[in-house]
């Protein structure tokens, strides 16, 4: 990693928009959660967005959050013995956890790139992947998830309706809207000028 000094015009102004996007009552809420979900074996932040980073930052709290959502013989991140040291462990452990929440059902636009979280140029997007890793936890209801249930909102889910062959032929009979309507106006009595004239 390269050592960057601060950053001053236009960079500084974008850095600056980023940061004001964290939430510090998000990130309460996804403390909860995380302890609630792997066990207070995985200790709390210092609060503030650079407490969080740091203790999200090896990859091992993201990794037990995620294998925790999944039933035991599944759990999809090895998670090492001790915690790693070396910098690009600690973000091959982050990558795995990204990876995990794909396949668990987060969409890719949610999910955060790891320099986000390692260089914390992006604290709010790793609370949005958070956050949509619990909306889906909430949505799947399959036993995995602890904590309040009210903390995220579940996502919408498929209603799928079944119709009878004779309401499949009843719907033919009508004409749609959005192919406008045969009552009302008509062309009756409407001129359009002169006629062309044809002169030879």
């Amino acid at each position: 990693m390269a050592n960057k000094g601060p950053a001053y015009g236009m960079s500084r102004d974008v850095q600056t928009k980023i940061e004001k996007k964290y939430d510090d009552e998000l990130e309460d809420r996804l403390v909860e959660w995380i302890v609630a979900q792997c066990g207070a074996a995985v200790g709390r932040p210092e609060r503030g967005r650079l407490g969080f980073q740091v203790w999200l930052k090896n990859g091992i709290v993201l990794s037990r959050l995620v294998n925790s959502l999944y039933p035991d013989g599944s759990k999809p991140v090895k998670i090492p013995d001790a915690p790693p040291t070396m910098v690009f462990k600690q973000m091959e452990q982050i990558a795995q956890f990204l990876k995990a929440a794909e396949d668990y059902g987060v969409v890719k636009t949610d999910i955060f790139q790891t320099v986000d979280l390692f260089e914390a140029k992006d604290m709010a997007a790793v609370q949005r992947t958070l956050m949509a890793l619990g909306s889906l936890a909430v949505t799947k209801n399959d036993g995995n998830y602890h904590g309040d249930p009210n903390w995220f909102m579940k996502k919408a889910q498929e209603h799928k309706r079944e119709f009878t062959e004779s309401q499949l032929k009843e719907g033919k009979n009508i004409i749609g809207l959005q192919m406008g309507t045969n009552k009302g106006a008509s062309q009756a009595g409407m001129s359009y000028g002169r006629p062309r004239q044809i002169i030879s």
